[in-house]
């Protein structure tokens, strides 16, 4: 197997726009938050054509298939060309509404302090 057909998994995540910097994608992998067919990874672990990529940050879930290493850093457009995205769609969770009666006046320091905590 020559270099051309394998990456790190850092720099791969990296030139195909998945991270903005490689030393988030090297943090990611390091903290256990990058697996290759459901493996977590080191920074340094080679990453082939058909391998599957889950990504885990926050509450954010990214699950991809490699299609392309790329030889070099590309352009957004022609990166998301490089993966499949398998990400499966994920609900999205709205904020409480916060809603008083018009005209009830500035509100309490009780109900000021519920208000905080509903925002988070």
């Amino acid at each position: 197997m020559d270099a051309s057909e394998r990456h790190r998994i850092d720099l791969w995540l990296k030139m195909v726009c998945l991270f903005k910097h490689r030393t988030d994608a090297i943090e990611a992998c390091k903290g256990g938050h990058v697996k290759i067919n459901g493996q977590r990874v080191k920074p340094s672990q080679p990453v082939r054509e058909g391998d599957l990529v889950e990504i885990t940050i926050d509450t954010r879930y990214r699950r991809v298939v490699v299609k392309e290493l790329p030889p070099r850093q590309a352009s957004k457009e022609l990166a998301r060309t490089m993966y499949l995205d398998e990400t499966p769609v994920q609900p999205k969770v709205g904020r409480p509404v916060i809603e008083r009666e018009r005209g009830s006046g500035r509100p309490t320091k009780r109900e000021r302090r519920e208000i905080d905590k509903l925002r988070g």
